[in-house]
């Protein structure tokens, strides 16, 4: 049999697991983080909205002729806003468990 992680050949009994490569993950106390996190994407978001409303108007108005890059640009502002919305979901979803549970 083989060991590709190397995890049976370095155990030898001890009836420990090696952590060799394997590292804890790190623990944050405070909500800060997730808030940066989450109003970076949010600003993110509104920016390539904003950029896409822009692109639009520049080919309606006639300061742009490239319908390529106004389509790849609304694209890809519908995609970001499209995820932005599933994470809320899966939040919204996450604090509807969080309410059901019994203390």
């Amino acid at each position: 049999m083989s060991d590709p992680l190397g995890l049976i050949g370095s155990a030898s009994g001890s009836g420990q697991i090696p952590t060799q490569g394997l590292s804890r993950p790190q623990t944050n106390t405070n909500g800060a983080d997730f808030k940066k996190m989450l109003m970076g994407n949010l600003q993110e978001v509104n920016a390539v909205q904003q950029d896409a409303t822009q692109a639009t108007e520049d080919l309606l108005t006639g300061r742009r002729n490239d319908l390529e890059g106004v389509i790849l640009a609304t694209e890809k502002a519908d995609t970001a806003f499209k995820m932005l919305q599933a994470m809320r979901n899966q939040v919204m979803q996450a604090m509807d468990e969080i309410k059901q549970m019994r203390v």
